[in-house]
């Protein structure tokens, strides 16, 4: 089995390929690094090697953007298993399993085991962690300006993009269909439909996502006031929010295998899909269960399934 280890050099705060250089130098294992020249350019160059039919683990070395593009190409690959080697501002995706840095153990990395989860499948595109759209879209825009500042990018980004949206974000003019039943109004705060748990750097706004179970959670939010939002935003980030009271009456959460959105002003929305930004006037979202070998790192591995023996044991 070869691992390839795919740098994007757009990805975080500055060029990640030296350090991975670095990183993967002293390997005993039969491997390769190859830098992306543009946008899709993964996609392609995995969807390459699984022609092959020969066996590969495949590592983004970047952030959600990167991973989602490394995934994009394995879907429905047997042959190929993929996974994050974190050099990005955010990577949402993997914090769903626990801390970043566990995936910052190479050895533990590449000696992984394989697991089947789930991806979104969204206009002909795919979404491995989230597709958000409302005031998070909105971050995004403001985001995608800031992330290398030095002080306000990076982890700070999605605050920053926070801060942005209360002035031009607060109201949104579309629809959302679950399975053929309808979410909410017709203006919403936000939305997001997930695979993962957090989004934007920190905010766990999906905490009883489970990756591979086949569902995607929604998470849609009524349009509220500037105050109550500010005091509503730190129950969001701490995953909180559905058991909390102050939601009941903003929040409606649910779960599905179809989700169909719509705008309903006629104007085109803006929409994330694991951090890119696309723009539309109708999409639909669907689940493409366990489409996707993820690798996790074996210490990871083994750490969450004592983890879940004890909680059996407990129960």
């Amino acid at each position: 089995m070869k691992h390839v280890f795919i740098v994007n050099p757009a990805a975080g705060k500055q060029d990640a390929t030296k350090f991975v250089k670095l990183a993967v130098c002293n390997l005993d294992v039969d491997y390769e690094i190859y830098r992306t020249k543009c946008p899709g350019d993964a996609t392609e160059y995995v969807k390459l090697l699984a022609e092959t039919g020969e066996q590969y683990r495949v590592y983004a070395c970047g952030g959600d953007g990167t991973f989602n593009e490394v995934a994009s190409g394995a879907v429905g690959m047997d042959n190929i298993s993929v996974s994050v080697f974190p050099f990005g501002s955010g990577n949402d995706y993997i914090k769903y399993y626990g801390a970043v840095d566990d995936f910052k153990d190479l050895d533990s990395l590449i000696t992984g085991v394989d697991t089947k989860v789930d991806i979104m499948k969204v206009n002909g595109k795919y979404a491995i962690n989230f597709v958000h759209f409302g005031f998070d879209s909105a971050c995004l825009q403001t985001m995608m300006k800031v992330r290398r500042h030095k002080i306000i990018g990076g982890n700070n980004a999605y605050t920053t993009g926070v801060v942005t949206a209360l002035v031009n974000g607060m109201k949104h003019n579309c629809s959302v269909t679950v399975d053929g039943n309808k979410l909410g109004f017709d203006k919403m705060l936000l939305c997001t439909i997930g695979n993962g748990k957090y989004v934007g750097g920190k905010y766990k706004c999906a905490p009883l996502s489970d990756n591979a179970d086949g569902l995607m959670e929604i998470c849609h939010v009524n349009p509220v006031s500037r105050i109550k939002f500010l005091t509503l935003i730190s129950a969001y980030e701490n995953g909180t929010h559905l058991s909390d009271k102050r939601f009941e009456k903003y929040v409606n959460y649910t779960r599905g295998t179809v989700v169909d959105v719509e705008s309903t002003d006629g104007k085109e929305m803006h929409f994330s899909i694991d951090g890119e930004l696309n723009f539309a006037k109708s999409f639909r979202v669907e689940i493409m269960k366990q489409a996707v070998n993820f690798v996790v790192p074996r210490k990871l591995y083994e750490k969450l399934q004592n983890k879940e023996r004890t909680e059996a044991l407990v129960d």
